[in-house]
Order: C-alpha cells, then structure tokens, then sequence
C-alpha cells in the first residue's frame, strides 16, 4: 500500500520520519518529551525541522474527518489547534497495515490541564479554568459546532493575563452545523459535568489539588456561568423607547466580556413605546483585535486589555491625549514593551509568552508600588521582576536549546 500524505503546504521533510513504526515506538531523535494530556489514544510531540507537532494515531476516516473538521474550524476563527494533515496508507515492516496518523501544529505556551497543577495551580485556579472552558464551549455553540466530548483533556490552556485561554485540541466528536439547538447544548453542558467531575476526582486522588475541594461546587458554577454568558450573549432585552442608551449599555457589557456585535436586532411596537433588542452576530476578541489594530500583536484577549491600559496609562503620563492613537501606540512599542522584552536573558525566553511577561510586569509594579509607598518606574519593576520571578519559572514553550 503506498503511503498518502494529505497536508497543507507539506514539508518534504515529512517523508523521513518513521511511519513504518507504531507511534509509541517513536524515539527521542524525533520525540520532544513535552507535557500532553490524557488521550484515548496514542499522542506523541515532534520536532521535524524548526516546527513542533503534535502526532495522533487513529482510524483513517476518522483521522480525515477530523482534519477536515478542524481545517474549517480554522476557517472560522474558532480557538482549536491547527491542523497540518493526514498521513495514511502506513504499513508495518512485517507487511501489516497501520493507523493514519493526524497531525496538528503544536500550540505554542500551551499545557494540558495536569501539567499546569504540576506547575503550581491549585484548587482556588480552578474557577479560571472552569470560566476559559465555559468561553470556549459557548463560542463554539455560537458557531455551530457541536463538540460531543467536552472535558478537560480535550482543551489545552494557554497563560491570558492572570487568566486562562482555553483551545480545543480533539475534535473527533464534533460537528459542525447551521446551529446547535438547545438540546444538543444541553448534551454537550452535561458530557462536561460529567467528565471534568470525574477529571477532578482523579486530580484529587492524585494529591494535585486539595482533598477538601468540593467538585460539585466547581460543576454547578461550570453550569451557572456558562447560562449566564449564554444569556447575555443571546437573550433578548424590552425596553422603553425613552431608555435607548441601554442598547449603548448592553453593547459595552458584551465589549467588557470581550465580545464584539456585528448586529442587533431593533424591533418597536406598533406605538413605539418599547423596544426590543438581541444581538444576532457576536465574535469573541474585541480588546484582541484593538490591540491589533494598533500595534500589530496577536495576543490573547485578557493580556490586550492590560496592553491597552498600558498604553493608556503611558498616554496620560506624556499627556498625549490629543495625539494620533495610531503613533501614541507606536511609541509605547518602541519605548517601553520592545525594550522590556530585551531585557529578558536568553535562557528565560522559553518560561512564558512576551504578552504574559509583559502582564506578570504590570501586577509586579503595583505589589513593589505598594510595598515602597511611591511609584515604581517600568523598567525598574521589570529588571526586578525578571531578576526574581521570571527566571524560576519552568519553561512553558520549546526554545531553540530544546
């Protein structure tokens, strides 16, 4: 049987690796001994040039209907891990035939929810966690992608400013629709329960959280943040056609949890008296895409907030209010965060991503400000904060050395 590679834009370098051997057979010339999560089935990290990937075997439909899946899931703008292609067609050196293997890019500063415990969390992060899980389940729902597996295994997290960004990592279950009605939510909210409920139960056997956290609490506010996020993303509103700054209010809360609306619905009564509104179209990104439209970053949402406050506070303190934002923005890039960045020593580059640094800065500045009484310059909290917080942390990413 002669193998087919099927992949945007394929590496010639793709042909060398061992697809004649079982996955978990790999060796470490290949291997990158990076943490993965929990799997049905086997996974291995590779490194095949300067690129990192992750590598899964399975069925060959299943494998091509999950790279088509995620290849229109990134089409979408969905948080999934990207996919590279679908070698089958692998045979055995004793002649037998094999598993097709996906393969998806590796997310960068990502982990899996053990290794992040590993890391330091404990059981108070666990509402973060639930709250980036719940974002990333509605906005998928808001697509019309209906998963069918939810669970933590199945999402990799990645650091959003003190927060957490959740990214679907297995969508071998899933499915996309014109939309996911209420009953399918529904499976996929109680799947969830169920799986992160047991995923918590072996978190604590393991002694990576304490005995004493309560599961089911974590369960129920998974349930009431995800309805309240639902219903404010979706929920029609009534009122007074002399109360029309609320449609102005309702459109900044949905901004706050960083929403964008594309378009509402206005509908009047016969009199004019009230008003009804609902937002058809919301994306997920807003303080992302400001922020990109300024500088030219691509950062999490979270971690564009605090840029944006940044900015804001170095606009005030220059009083350049009345100045282009477009140069004002400029010049804090130039002035404050790349330098920032250059500070970090090489060996230290791998622990976070830049954005994440530049947050862990922020909140470091204000504890020394606070401490001192007086106001801590930047670059004296950053010399500081690399000096004695970002160097004992564990490398969160592949550097060049690994």
């Amino acid at each position: 049987m002669a193998l087919r590679i099927v992949a945007s834009r394929p590496d010639p370098a793709i042909l060398t690796l061992p697809w004649s051997t079982p996955l978990e057979e790999w060796s470490d010339e290949h291997v990158v001994p990076l943490p993965r999560g929990l799997s049905r089935h086997v996974v291995r990290i590779i490194r095949l040039g300067s690129r990192t990937y992750a590598v899964k075997e399975t069925n060959d439909p299943i494998a091509f209907r999950e790279y088509a899946t995620l290849r229109d899931m990134q089409r979408l703008g969905l948080p999934a891990v990207v996919p590279y292609g679908v070698v089958a067609g692998r045979v055995a050196d004793d002649g037998s035939e094999m598993q097709a293997a996906l393969i998806t890019h590796h997310l960068q500063f990502s982990l899996p929810y053990r290794s992040l415990f590993s890391h330091g969390l404990t059981g108070d992060n666990l509402p973060s966690l639930v709250d980036a899980i719940v974002v990333l389940l509605v906005r998928l729902h808001l697509a019309g992608f209906y998963w069918g597996d939810v669970s933590l295994s199945n999402v990799l997290f990645r650091r959003n400013a003190g927060e957490f960004s959740a990214y679907l990592v297995d969508a071998e279950t899933g499915e996309l629709r014109n939309e996911v009605g209420s009953r399918m939510r529904e499976y996929d909210l109680t799947v969830g329960c169920e799986n992160i409920f047991a995923e918590l139960l072996d978190l604590q056997a393991s002694g990576a959280v304490d005995a004493d956290t309560q599961a089911l609490e974590v369960i129920d506010y998974l349930r009431e943040r995800y309805g309240v996020l639902w219903s404010e993303l979706t929920q029609e509103e009534e009122f007074s056609a002399h109360e029309l700054w609320r449609i102005e209010q309702r459109v900044e809360r949905l901004n706050d949890l960083g929403f964008d609306v594309e378009e509402i619905d206005i509908v009047t009564d016969f009199d004019g008296d009230t008003v009804r509104i609902q937002p058809k179209v919301v994306e997920l990104g807003h303080h992302r895409r400001e922020l990109q439209a300024l500088t030219g970053m691509h950062v999490e949402d979270n971690q564009a907030r605090r840029l944006l406050n940044d900015i804001a506070r170095f606009t005030a303190h220059f009083d350049l209010g009345r100045e282009d934002r477009h140069l004002v923005a400029n010049r804090w890039v130039t002035e404050i965060y790349e330098p920032i960045m250059a500070m970090i020593p090489p060996e230290a580059r791998g622990k976070l991503e830049p954005a994440e640094v530049f947050h862990e800065m922020l909140v470091h500045r204000w504890y020394l400000s606070e401490r001192a009484g007086r106001s801590i310059g930047t670059f004296d909290a950053a010399r500081d904060y690399i000096a004695t917080q970002l160097t004992k942390r564990p490398d969160e990413a592949i550097t060049a050395e690994a």
